[in-house]
């Protein structure tokens, strides 16, 4: 993805909670549309408020958002997603260590990106 999308609308639903399990607790968005699997940098609109993420697509039409500098309980809300660049393809891990390690890299890579 080399444009910026516009705002996706979609509803946050509940997941089976492995962000959290691995440090990075995610908002699952249900959109209606089929994404391109892979880590994407991007913004949250949640209550007019915007927030940066590091968005995960698997290719279905969920979208996991690990928002920055956001607590709180999004479930049930509409919220819109700004996809900005595609940061990489999906790729699969041998175990959660590996993935962590993967993962802080790309929400340091977006948190970079984004702050331009």
């Amino acid at each position: 993805m080399s444009e910026k999308m516009d705002n996706i609308k979609g509803n946050v639903v509940r997941g089976i909670q492995k962000g959290r399990t691995l440090g990075f607790p995610t908002a699952n968005i249900k959109v209606d549309l089929d994404l391109d699997a892979g880590i994407y940098a991007g913004h949250i609109f949640v209550d007019d408020n915007k927030y940066s993420a590091a968005l995960y697509s698997n290719g279905d039409k969920i979208i996991e958002a690990f928002i920055f500098d956001f607590s709180g309980d999004l479930y049930g809300k509409e919220v819109s997603v700004e996809l900005i660049k595609k940061i990489r393809d999906k790729k699969h891990f041998i175990n959660d260590a590996e993935a962590i390690e993967q993962i802080t890299k790309d929400v340091l890579a977006i948190k970079e990106y984004l702050s331009k």
